[in-house]
């Protein structure tokens, strides 16, 4: 059923009069929103592949960060905006799944958004800043049974990290209080300065931090240990989380935009993602690009949505 409803936005309006606007496009600026604020991983992501759009479209591509609950603060907004292509919004396959199941969205966001790209897979990692200077999560969990509630983790509500902490709790067994932040960017500030214990986030934005010595990776959340931190093992090989929880970026567009222009933003993503210089920018960060056509973005959403729609229900994590 999801499946169908995305592939019918992605269908829609491909007419002869769709074909001559797309041929005009872009005229102007192209907006893309991000639901969190400057510095996480999503912001980071869509910084970059604004740049290669831009150079490739031959517009300003403008990222403006619209932060405040989980992202659906900028969701609803994309999804009421003239479905003309100039505004695009920064998601991932695990927000289709979650937002409708907690906040009381008055739309459907597979019916309000037409998938235009995937951009690339972020690896999540589970870490400790200085206030916690535990070596394992076996030590990191031992330390938690032996205090309930002593200890504390950052993440946004009700994004994909948010939903790995608590799956890893659930699975160890242990009480780790949640500290709700807008974002990635302020609560990782806070990590290494020592206001808050840990943290399960994106790769692309806590290498950097692993490499100097700020933070200590505990355990990362793929299905298979890292090339570069070998040492590192995975959630799942302790026993301590049933699947692997990486998270799958993309850009959507308000449902209605004309099809060859879903095609031409398309276009100019997958080229962006394959050039030397993007390649290299996301080496930098660890993540590796992932491009597909909007019809294969559309089956991606309608495989992820069911499986972290039924996260929701076993964290009991609820909007706050």
């Amino acid at each position: 059923m999801i499946l169908s409803r995305l592939m019918l936005s992605v269908l829609l309006a491909a007419g002869p009069a769709a074909m001559a606007e797309a041929q005009q496009y872009p005229a102007k600026p192209i907006k893309l929103v991000v639901g969190f604020p400057a510095g996480g991983a999503t912001d980071t992501t869509a910084r970059l592949i604004a740049q290669r759009m831009q150079a490739n479209l031959g517009q300003t591509i403008v990222v403006e960060n619209i932060a405040g609950a989980g992202g659906s603060i900028a969701a609803k907004q994309v999804a009421t905006t003239p479905a003309d292509g100039y505004t695009l919004m920064m998601t991932t396959t695990s927000a289709f799944g979650t937002m409708p199941q907690l906040y009381k969205l008055d739309y459907d966001p597979v019916k309000a958004f037409v998938p235009v790209a995937t951009l690339v897979v972020d690896k999540g990692v589970l870490v400790v800043g200085p206030s916690w200077p535990v070596k394992t999560v076996q030590d990191m969990v031992a330390q938690a049974k032996a205090d309930p509630g002593k200890f504390n983790y950052g993440s946004a509500t009700g994004i994909g990290p948010h939903f790995v902490f608590e799956l890893f709790k659930r699975k160890a067994g242990v009480d780790i209080v949640h500290v709700p932040y807008r974002g990635g960017g302020p609560m990782i500030t806070d990590l290494i300065g020592g206001q808050i214990h840990a943290t399960v986030n994106g790769k692309s934005v806590l290498r950097q931090h692993i490499a100097s010595g700020k933070v200590r990776a505990l355990a990362v959340s793929a299905p298979q240990r890292w090339d570069d931190m070998k040492d590192v093992p995975t959630l799942m090989e302790v026993g301590f989380l049933d699947a692997p929880y990486d998270t799958l970026f993309g850009i959507v567009a308000p449902a209605g935009v004309p099809a060859p222009v879903v095609e031409r933003l398309n276009a100019a993503i997958n080229d962006g993602l394959r050039s030397a210089e993007m390649r290299a920018s996301l080496d930098k960060l660890g993540i590796e690009p992932y491009a597909t056509t909007p019809q294969e973005f559309a089956k991606l959403v309608a495989e992820e949505a069911p499986r972290w729609s039924q996260a929701v229900k076993l964290t009991g994590i609820k909007a706050k």
